[in-house]
């Protein structure tokens, strides 16, 4: 098997962005292993994406610790991958991981206890062959477990040096100003929220997020920010059979109105007359964002990576 060697010119095709108030650039575009790279998708192909995404400046990648199917299985494609190609390049990635979202049966797989999120976490290095991860997140708020807990545990995997940052996703607007209380008294600043942000959901606007986070100096990265494909050129002419709502698992063919078909096409008739497709448009949209760090997105193929990247202009 050939050595893979990165491409020398990387870090002049991408765009990095400060990451609130931080010593941390990150790429304007990062790639998500939520969908495609999972023990159910072959391997070779997943591994060509990840190197296509770093040989093109992307140096975040982001992960849960259920991403798949099945559960585990992306953290531990990305543990083959680091070993076939990337281990050289460690000090050259940000590799986040999360924990809040069903793992494991029983009481301690779920949630925000320390106790999930500690033991996942360990669970998580051991998948992607690394020693600690760059960023670690609550996946979710968990309005049983005492916030303090929660966020003690955040501290403490900083202090063990099993992550060098943590961040929080989709915490609501007063508890997030807790945590940002929380975590600057005890030295652990919080480095990002992750939230959905794009044309079509702008709740992180809306509730106040996205300010709450500029004002504190706390980044903020866009997950799902093409809808899960709604944003692309893939519905302007009805559903695919192939596509993500045609098999309903994400997206509801109910969602697709008339009045969201127009709408569509009007974005679309806006981003040709600029020369650009619709996800490009959509992406550059939740980039200008004031407060907006940088746009995770997924890739079923290179081509697709591709396209993705366009948004970015250097």
């Amino acid at each position: 098997m050939e050595t893979y060697k990165a491409d020398e010119q990387r870090y002049d095709v991408m765009a990095y962005e400060r990451c609130g108030r931080s010593g941390v650039l990150l790429p304007k575009v990062s790639l998500g292993l939520w969908h495609n790279f999972g023990g159910v998708d072959a391997y070779a192909r997943s591994r060509e994406i990840i190197r296509y995404a770093f040989d093109h400046g992307v140096t975040h990648l982001d992960l849960a610790n259920n991403y798949g199917p099945p559960y585990g299985s992306a953290e531990e494609t990305l543990g083959r991958v680091m070993d076939d190609d990337l281990r050289p390049y460690r000090d050259e990635l940000f590799i986040s991981t999360k924990a809040g979202y069903d793992m494991w049966p029983g009481p301690y797989g779920n949630w925000g206890s320390r106790k999930y999120l500690t033991a996942s976490l360990d669970q998580s290095l051991k998948r992607m062959h690394l020693d600690y991860v760059d960023l670690f997140y609550s996946h979710r708020y968990d309005p049983e477990t005492p916030l303090e807990e929660t966020l003690q545990a955040l501290v403490d995997v900083v202090r063990q040096g099993k992550a060098l940052y943590v961040g929080i996703s989709r915490w609501p607007l007063e508890a997030t100003r807790t945590a940002i209380s929380y975590l600057r008294q005890h030295d652990v600043p919080l480095l990002i929220y992750q939230g959905r942000l794009n044309m079509l959901d702008r709740e992180p606007q809306d509730t106040g997020i996205l300010q709450l986070c500029h004002q504190e100096g706390v980044g903020f990265i866009s997950f799902s920010p093409l809808a899960q494909g709604l944003l692309t050129d893939r519905y302007l002419n009805g559903i695919p059979d192939d596509s993500r709502m045609a098999k309903g698992k994400f997206l509801k063919s109910d969602m697709l109105t008339p009045e969201l078909l127009a709408q569509l096409q009007t974005w679309n008739a806006e981003a040709q007359a600029e020369g650009r497709t619709l996800a490009e448009h959509a992406l550059r949209w939740t980039l200008r964002q004031q407060g907006v760090t940088s746009v995770l997105v997924g890739a079923s193929s290179t081509g697709q990576l591709a396209k993705n990247l366009l948004c970015v202009s250097v």
